[in-house]
């Protein structure tokens, strides 16, 4: 399975259109080589490097298996998302407090679709998911604030 984006590569600064300095919508994502026995697919996006040791930046579940690319600005139809650390639904820009931080993009392929409340944060959905991944990647990029003259 793999996880790519026309908008940056893999270890590459995501341009600040998609972050708070810009206007903090999703890059537009691809996927390839989904397991014909998936069912559904989950995609989380978060910041390892916050001061709180992991910043949740979005999460979706219930992604058809077929989707074959997640476009900018925009969530496929059916897909619920769930709560961010910044306590919402939907994707929440890279806005690094300082210094450069990764956002990390995974993709999970499940064996079934999820009965879950768009209430439900992080810790939640790894429960839900814990025994149905049949795949999983990653596709990371990285953003530092710039100085605003």
């Amino acid at each position: 399975m793999q996880l790519t984006s026309s908008d940056f590569k893999e270890n590459m600064l995501i341009p600040a259109r998609y972050t708070c300095q810009g206007q903090g919508i999703n890059p537009e994502l691809q996927i390839n080589n989904v397991p014909s026995e998936a069912i559904s697919l989950v995609l989380t996006m978060h910041d390892p490097d916050a001061p709180s040791g992991n910043f949740v930046h979005w999460l979706m579940w219930n992604i058809p298996a077929t989707t074959t690319k997640i476009d900018e600005a925009n969530v496929p139809k059916g897909v619920t998302e769930g709560i961010t650390s910044a306590s919402s639904a939907g994707y929440f820009g890279p806005c690094p407090g300082s210094g450069e931080h990764r956002y990390i993009f995974t993709l999970y392929a499940l064996d079934t679709t999820l009965k879950l409340k768009s209430e439900t944060d992080l810790t939640g959905l790894q429960l839900a998911i814990d025994d149905h991944i049949l795949a999983s990647t990653t596709l990371m990029g990285r953003y530092q604030k710039t100085a605003i003259a």
